[in-house]
């Protein structure tokens, strides 16, 4: 696939490391060309950078690696409201969430993809990789760690099965949970999550383990 990237930061990193090392064709598109340039020059495989008009062209699918606040000025730029092609996945991996305390700071029943769904109308938001650090998608596959679950949610399942893809190639196993009428629940876990991490607990520790037997 041929994906583009928005943003320069380490999730964008680890996952076009991951992407790039899996065979696919990536463009970057940051704020800052410089930034770009040094990000795709740092992950070789041909990766491009370009400006963030040109990274949601001609491509199969977007990945939106900003802050929460960025969005809106990081969709402007690429002109994702009348520019991105009808129908792209975009990939929505943002926590909009208090620093260190994992509130959420998004309105009252409202959620971060639905906002961006509505900034760039055309795309098919997912969420996805919101729950793990960027590290997670360094390791090539089958290294010995251990496959994760990454939770999922979006409203078109031609958008689903190309984010599950690209889930797989960097070592995850895509679970989807429904639209993005469920999102929200997905966004509050990952406050849940950011919390307990900055009070010093392990998350994995507050989640009972039931084998997926119990309910089938």
């Amino acid at each position: 696939m041929r994906i583009g990237i928005l943003g320069t930061g380490t999730l964008a990193g680890a996952l076009g490391q991951g992407w790039a090392r899996a065979g696919h064709e990536l463009v970057i598109g940051g704020r800052s060309q410089v930034k770009a340039e040094k990000l795709a020059e740092r992950l070789g495989h041909g990766v491009l950078a370009v400006t963030p008009r040109e990274a949601i062209t001609g491509i199969d699918a977007v990945l939106l690696a900003v802050s929460w606040d960025g969005v809106e000025d990081m969709l402007g730029l690429a002109g994702a409201s009348d520019g991105m092609p009808e129908g792209t996945p975009l990939i929505d991996p943002t926590n909009a969430v208090t620093h260190g305390v994992g509130a959420l700071l998004t309105g009252h029943g409202e959620s971060m993809a639905r906002r961006i769904a509505g900034l760039a109308s055309k795309a098919h938001v997912v969420k996805a990789f919101h729950l793990f650090p960027a590290d997670q998608w360094t390791s090539p596959p089958g290294d010995g760690r251990s496959r994760v679950t990454v939770a999922m949610c979006g409203d078109d399942s031609a958008a689903l099965d190309v984010v599950s893809e690209l889930v797989r190639d960097v070592g995850g196993t895509p679970a989807i949970l429904g639209t993005l009428d469920r999102v929200r629940q997905l966004e509050e876990v990952a406050g849940f999550v950011i919390g307990l991490t900055f009070a010093g607990f392990d998350p994995n520790s507050a989640v009972p383990h039931v084998p997926s037997s119990a309910v089938s």
